[in-house]
């Protein structure tokens, strides 16, 4: 069964008078542990798309299923739930707390999602710290470190509550080449180390040349597919 599952899936914006097809009939399934790519101009779509597999959107009309679940039928608090409950977010300008350190960062959706013990809390934390490289960064705040550490404190954080989709909107834009292939690897190491599927929208060819499968869009269609694994 597919992770993610999207069937004739369409998102209509009103702009003014203005009717924005942003998404188009959309069809499309992703399997757990993929490392999948979003691509396409400004305007494409992929960002809608991937907000819509976020649950930060709904469709329009279409159908929306994730770990089995009906998303597109959910209300606003359940959908709340549900992404605090399985889904990851990295951001292109990490979305950092600036008054808390590394640690705190990281260790701050287990307070305020999973209200874990503080036993536990530190083990998660400190454990994904040393996965990507940043255990010894773990006291200092966002203004004292790169914007590659940034970026990985920002993947730990994503995957602090073990979720089984991270969801990343142009993670690598703000990064120069060399930070950008450290998160990557950082990136393809948690999904072959913890089964994370990870889902991209970028115009980073870094990331495109890395992921497994690619969906190129345009005017809000899909209009090819490429499948690595398929290939290899």
């Amino acid at each position: 069964m597919a992770l993610i599952e999207l069937k004739n899936v369409n998102k209509k914006y009103h702009s003014g008078e203005v009717i924005v097809n942003a998404a188009r009939d959309i069809t499309l399934e992703i399997t757990e542990g993929s490392f999948v790519a979003f691509v396409g101009p400004s305007g494409s779509g992929k960002s809608t798309l991937l907000n819509l597999v976020g649950c930060l959107d709904m469709p329009t009309s279409g159908s929306i299923s994730i770990l089995g679940t009906k998303v597109d039928s959910l209300d606003r608090v359940a959908r709340a739930k549900f992404r605090g409950d399985h889904l990851g977010f990295i951001f292109q300008n990490f979305s950092l707390i600036p008054v808390l350190t590394v640690y705190e960062n990281i260790e701050y959706p287990l307070v305020m999602v999973k209200n874990l013990p503080k036993e536990e809390r530190q083990e998660k934390v400190r454990s994904l710290l040393e996965k990507v490289g940043m255990l010894n960064q773990m006291n200092k705040y966002p203004n004292q470190i790169s914007g590659g550490q940034k970026q990985r404190a920002a993947v730990a954080r994503a995957l602090v509550a073990n979720p089984k989709i991270v969801l990343a909107d142009e993670p690598t834009a703000n990064l120069d080449s060399e930070s950008a292939m450290q998160v990557i690897k950082v990136m393809h190491r948690m999904q072959e180390e913890l089964g994370t599927t990870f889902i991209f929208s970028t115009h980073d060819q870094k990331i495109v040349e890395e992921a497994e499968i690619i969906y190129h869009l345009k005017d809000g269609i899909i209009v090819d597919r490429i499948d690595r694994k398929l290939r290899a």
